[in-house]
């Protein structure tokens, strides 16, 4: 990770200082790198050294974190990490630009490692990341939102990059196909289990640990899967608080909506759909190789239950 590190901060340089401001100011903030490091950890559990995985760990981030600065302006986020978000702090227009400058640093950057193979996965997921993003738009302040939808839009807006992540190290490898699919749905299981959980927080968190505010979905009218469940299982009066909450937006009657997913045990359930995917995400690398990055890998995915921020 230092490696990447090292990388991360040489590709951010730019004749516009604005750029480079941005741009560190929330790549330094503390993110967990969990998808590069998920990255170098699956090229260790395949025993690759190919020095090009430093590079690929740098653009994966480079993509997740304009996909951050373009979501915080999108949902008038104002704290991330603890920090002021960087739409706060520098304004819509700065953040907006500079998350289109690190896509594009990061399409040159992958460019460089001269494999198609390479970038058609990276351009694939980001594609499938920005498609997710906006039918996440269009189901805001929507009450009726199954699970499969949410889901849906969990795999793609979150899951598809740490899916890339993996898959990516397999490639590097030059894994075979069974192998490449493998870590692609340890990849994938593993995000949506993140994701879920994350999801979760927002009902069960702790802003300070978090460095979040906590409802911020329930303002921005997303219907994620505490709710869903609480309104499978809720009476008609907590449906209708539900319904109501999502369709307006709003963070008014937030204890009151707490106390319906703790009454409909909804957070136990969300609990265990993330745990479902953490066991998939575990099962996909049961083939590969026993060593001290595999059990990492797997320990990753056991781990993420426990997540409180």
């Amino acid at each position: 990770m230092r490696e990447v590190d090292k990388v991360i901060g040489a590709r951010l340089q730019s004749s516009v200082t604005l750029v480079g401001d941005v741009a560190r100011y929330i790549i330094v903030a503390g993110g967990k790198r969990l998808r590069p490091a998920l990255l170098l950890l699956m090229c260790g559990a395949l025993e690759c050294r190919d020095v090009r995985r430093f590079n690929l760990a740098a653009v994966v981030e480079f993509i997740h974190t304009a996909t951050l600065l373009h979501d915080d302006v999108v949902d008038a986020s104002t704290l991330r990490r603890g920090l002021v978000t960087a739409n706060e702090h520098f304004g819509n227009p700065a953040s907006v630009l500079v998350g289109d400058f690190l896509y594009s640093r990061a399409f040159q950057m992958m460019v460089e490692t001269g494999d198609m193979r390479v970038m058609q996965i990276l351009a694939d997921a980001t594609n499938i990341i920005a498609e997710g993003e906006v039918q996440q738009l269009v189901n805001t302040h929507d009450a009726t939102l199954t699970e499969a939808g949410y889901l849906e839009v969990i795999r793609s807006k979150t899951a598809k990059l740490f899916e890339a992540s993996a898959r990516l190290a397999a490639v590097l490898a030059a894994s075979s196909t069974e192998v490449e699919a493998a870590c692609a749905e340890y990849g994938k299981a593993l995000g949506t289990a993140f994701q879920v959980i994350d999801d979760a927080l927002d009902y069960d968190g702790d802003a300070h640990e978090m460095g979040k505010n906590i409802g911020d979905d329930l303002r921005e009218g997303k219907m994620t899967l505490p709710l869903i469940i609480a309104m499978q299982r809720g009476d008609e009066a907590q449906k209708a608080l539900l319904r109501r909450v999502i369709e307006q937006g709003s963070t008014d009657e937030m204890e009151s909506v707490v106390a319906v997913v703790r009454a409909t045990d909804a957070m136990a359930a969300t609990r265990a759909a993330a745990g479902a995917q953490a066991q998939l995400a575990m099962d996909a690398i049961s083939g590969l190789p026993s060593n001290f990055h595999t059990e990492a890998l797997l320990q990753l995915a056991a781990q993420l239950l426990l997540r409180r921020v």
